[in-house]
């Protein structure tokens, strides 16, 4: 599991982020331990209660369980972001880097044009 940490972000957010996007895409799977709390904190050179707020804000999602002495572990109930979904998604990044276009500016260009009713599935993909 690779989490840096860069940007603006409080580190707690940006933890907490990574985790779930590495769950989204699969790269955690379920029942997957994580590293301690103490152990990625020293990693990532940040307090302890700064990984111990992002995992049990991960908990509360229901993305994570912790057990005392069993470690903290991806929900085995966490689901995964569709295939033809990740290789869109991979593909607007890489465009978007190609073009100088920010993180912040193509979320905000997602949710501007991201349908507000649903529209039925599509046969296609």
């Amino acid at each position: 599991m690779i989490i840096m940490l860069s940007g603006s972000a409080p580190p707690t957010e940006q933890i907490r982020d990574q985790i779930r996007g590495l769950i989204a895409s699969g790269q955690l799977a379920g029942n997957e331990r994580l590293p301690s709390v103490r152990q990625l904190a020293s990693d990532l050179g940040v307090a302890t209660g700064t990984v111990a707020k992002a995992y049990r804000a991960l908990e509360t999602e229901g993305l994570l369980t912790a057990r005392t002495g069993g470690g903290t572990r991806v929900s085995p109930t966490a689901t995964t972001i569709p295939q033809p979904v990740l290789k869109i998604a991979r593909q607007l990044a890489a465009t978007s880097t190609r073009h100088d276009i920010t993180l912040d500016d193509a979320i905000r260009t997602l949710r501007a044009i991201w349908p507000t009713t649903p529209t039925p599935p599509d046969s296609t993909t």
